[in-house]
């Protein structure tokens, strides 16, 4: 089968047993699981279609799916179609042996409009006292009766947005509307619990119009990112001594900052050095033009350690996760005891761009109390203006650097893993970066590129020097992807080149004996990545101490939140309904890898272990094993009602976990 990154493809192993016998540990790369809980594939799908026979049954629900889902999912995924270059395709061809991995480019992708096309005209639903601007030219409906006629039937006698906030926005389009419409078809309103939300900003760092359309326009001005550039490119294109000096230069300020402080309380007039290496006086400094009072930040650059100070010492960390560390499911890790919480990767010239998708994925919850945002880029002038764009517009406690990402449409333009063998660059984008943030900048690095070549330990004594606060070492390199088992031993190595800085290492943590056998290094911190997608109450077990045998209402429980927290976050209606389905399927295609403890014949489960066919202690258990799609779109089903007619399905990733 056919399915996401961390998902097996069990009909295409040999070594997979078909018999219903036991498994010792000494069987590499399969999890060994109790003997009486082994099943084949056939029975296995056999409990599943005919909705289990279990006390749970229930549950299971025979309206779980409509006929046309269950044809489908029997149906095998098509393979995956890379887009290659011309001169490349050969060398693919003789590749055929190497399982092929990455995106699902080629997957059938529907967009959540797609699916509530009849939609009704935003001034009604907000009922609004004056008629649509567009008059008869609008696009949508007008006629609340016709509407209602369309609409898909609700899924859901209560709505979390209106218990929640008092009132839901989404009125008549709410799936869940007969909790708030009234008989003459008005939105209604809890006053008291509106009241006592009243002030509240439960979501930060939205991207406002006037700011969106300024970008668009390229009228937003980059004063401290420009006068970085100059440094950089002056006497020619290539870099030359001006931005060598001015590191030195700011370098020597960040070690001497209480002499500076000691001549100041003397009575000595301050000199401030301007970005082309000049001494300047505060008094030539304080004539720029400036709009409003004039205060030491306008005219003082903050030092290396006057800066905002996070301490990442000793704290989990969830990583940066594409598609799936969504803002609700970073809500749901926050609740299980995660300290640190990243944004997902975001583009630095979309950003600048102000792509609206873009600007969602720095969107902070209330809850996020340690957040910051990822970027990725390949050259300073952009990243350095990104930077100083998210420095003055967004509230955030740091701001990484991805110098990790592998994917080729990033690495072949120089980003991701491409910026450590880009060295020059590299620390032209640091220190540019730097100089116009007030907030600690981290980095994310891998090994380095090639499997048996690694270079972390060559960048991180001159990532010291260039100012990075923290970085993260992934224990893999580029060529390795997720194949292999992360090297802790040369994270150790890392960690102790890194010192005084903290560095933080990633891979393979998927239980407490994992942290526990990461922390006996000397990392500062773990990042967890995987294993927080299988089992988000990874971070309870490790604060905890303890194995949490969760049991699969529990686990449902947790699904349900997620969908709560993403009908908040995307909406109500059809189409927030529909994205929020989607982001469940994403993720439950990474969670069906969990096995129960209790099943589990050693235990802890391994990350890169590859679960057997099995039967869970109830019917729910066992449909939440399930690799296939059609039985993740059954467990969505239970939370967010049926799936529209035209509904499909695939995992943006492809398994290649296992090997």
């Amino acid at each position: 089968m056919f399915i996401s990154e961390g998902v097996m493809e069990t009909e295409t192993s040999p070594n997979i047993p078909t018999e219903s016998h036991g498994m010792n540990g000494t069987d590499k790369g399969r999890a060994a699981i109790k003997t009486q809980f082994l099943t084949t594939k056939e029975k296995f799908h056999e409990l599943l279609d005919s909705g289990g026979k279990g006390p749970n049954d229930d549950k299971a629900s025979d309206d779980a799916a409509p006929k046309e889902t269950a044809e489908d999912s029997l149906e095998e995924p098509q393979e995956k179609k890379f887009k290659v270059d011309p001169d490349e395709q050969e060398r693919r061809k003789k590749q055929n042996s190497k399982r092929i991995r990455g995106q699902n480019k080629s997957r059938p992708h529907m967009k959540p409009t797609s699916y509530d096309n009849r939609r009704l005209c935003p001034s009604i639903i907000q009922e609004r006292e004056t008629k649509c601007v567009y008059g008869d030219k609008c696009k949508f409906i007008h006629d609340v009766a016709e509407y209602m006629a369309l609409k898909p039937a609700d899924v859901g006698e209560h709505c979390y947005l209106y218990d929640t906030f008092g009132k839901c926005h989404y009125g008549l389009s709410c799936r869940f509307a007969r909790a708030h419409i009234s008989a003459d078809l008005k939105n209604l309103a809890n006053e008291e619990r509106v009241k006592a939300m009243e002030g509240r900003t439960p979501v930060r760092n939205s991207l406002d119009k006037d700011l969106q359309w300024r970008l668009r326009k390229k009228v937003v001005p980059f004063t401290a990112s420009d006068a970085y550039m100059k440094t950089v490119f002056k006497g020619g294109h290539k870099a030359g001594e001006g931005w060598k000096k001015a590191a030195t230069a700011e370098n020597v300020d960040n070690c001497c900052s209480a002499v500076v402080h000691s001549q100041c309380s003397e009575g000595e007039k301050p000199q401030t050095t301007d970005n082309e290496g000049t001494e300047v006086s505060q008094e030539n400094l304080a004539l720029v033009k400036t709009i409003g009072p004039l205060t030491d930040a306008d005219v003082i650059k903050l030092r290396q350690c006057e800066k905002k100070q996070v301490d990442f010492k000793d704290k989990l960390y969830l990583a940066p996760l594409t598609t799936c560390g969504n803002l609700p499911f970073r809500r749901i890790c926050k609740r299980f005891g995660a300290d640190i919480t990243c944004g997902e990767m975001a583009m630095c010239t979309n950003l600048l761009q102000g792509q609206s998708s873009e600007w969602a994925l720095l969107k902070r919850h209330e809850s996020e109390d340690l957040f910051g945002v990822q970027v990725e880029g390949c050259f300073p002038d952009t990243m350095t203006r990104c930077a100083e764009l998210l420095n003055n517009k967004i509230d955030v406690d740091f701001v990484d650097i991805n110098s990790g990402c592998p994917i080729d449409l990033v690495y072949k333009k120089g980003g991701g893993c491409g910026l450590m063998t880009r060295t020059n660059k590299f620390e032209q984008i640091i220190r540019g970066m730097n100089s116009v943030l007030d907030v600690p900048l981290t980095v994310k690095i891998r090994t380095g590129v090639q499997e048996k070549a690694n270079i972390a330990h060559k960048l991180i004594p001159e990532m010291k020097k260039w100012g990075v606060s923290m970085i993260t070492l992934h224990g893999r390199s580029r060529e390795q992807r997720y194949t292999k088992s992360a090297d802790w031993d040369y994270i150790n190595t890392c960690s102790q080149l890194a010192s005084p800085i903290p560095l933080f290492g990633n891979g393979d943590i998927l239980s407490y004996y994992d942290a526990m056998k990461a922390r006996e290094t000397e990392v500062s911190g773990i990042m967890l990545a995987r294993g927080a997608l299988i089992k988000p109450w990874v971070f309870t077990e490790i604060k905890e101490r303890r194995d949490w045998d969760i049991s699969s209402s529990e686990r449902l429980d947790v699904l349900r939140d997620f969908t709560h927290y993403g009908l908040e976050h995307w909406g109500s209606d059809t189409q927030g309904l529909e994205k929020t389905r989607n982001f469940l399927l994403e993720w439950l295609s990474f969670m069906c890898r969990y096995i129960p403890v209790g099943l589990l014949e050693q235990v802890p489960q391994r990350i890169n272990e590859r679960p057997p066919y099995y039967m869970g202690r109830d019917y729910l258990e066992s449909l939440m094993a399930s690799q296939h799609v059609g039985d993740w779109i059954k467990i969505s089903e239970m939370l967010l009602g049926p799936v529209p007619k035209n509904f499909n399905f695939l995992p943006k990733h492809k398994a290649n976990a296992y090997k």
